[in-house]
């Protein structure tokens, strides 16, 4: 069954502390998303080592499963290293639109192999990690576009980026505790 998608418009995480998750990427530097980014790949392997049922089974019909969330940011990793390198090669790029919820869908998720999606969270990892830490000086400040019309330059898109993966991480581990009956926290 589908989940109503969120519409919400995310990009306040930038500046303030997200009060679901508890990240405020406003203290994050922007130098620092790239090892981020690798620990959070890291973080996802134990995730996804759980009994398949633990990994399958949404904690509510309003969230994902720990293997939904999984294949989300395998896929948010892919797609922000294709936004970045756009970033880094050409000047003020609109980026394509992207429905989380279609690729959800359209992907099958939720039947999707474990050890695939966590060997794909690592790859996708690495290369995305690799051009962060290529940034340096001016580059910080080169600007996209998403579709929806929310600017970003190359730090607030970094910051952005990692509360993403970091949020579901909390996600996972809020909804392993409402399945084994330790409550939504």
């Amino acid at each position: 069954m589908p989940i109503e998608p969120d519409t919400k418009d995310w990009t306040w995480v930038v500046d303030r502390p997200c009060p679901e998750c508890g990240f405020d990427a406003s203290t994050v530097a922007a130098a620092d998303v790239a090892q981020m980014v690798r620990d959070n790949a890291v973080g996802w392997q134990a995730v996804l080592a759980r009994p398949g049922a633990e990994l399958t089974t949404r904690p509510s019909d309003d969230r994902w499963s720990a293997l939904e969330y999984a294949c989300h940011v395998r896929d948010v990793f892919r797609l922000y290293d294709q936004r970045l390198a756009l970033m880094l090669t050409e000047d003020d790029p609109d980026f394509a639109n992207w429905d989380q919820d279609d690729a959800a869908i359209a992907d099958r998720y939720n039947e999707q192999d474990p050890a695939q999606v966590a060997a794909a969270i690592t790859e996708a990892a690495g290369p995305l990690a690799d051009r962060f830490d290529s940034v340096t000086g001016d580059a910080w400040q080169r600007t996209g576009n998403r579709s929806d019309g929310a600017r970003f330059t190359v730090d607030t898109f970094a910051r952005y980026l990692i509360h993403d993966p970091v949020h579901h991480l909390d996600d996972v581990a809020k909804g392993f505790a409402v399945l084994s009956g330790g409550g939504s926290g």
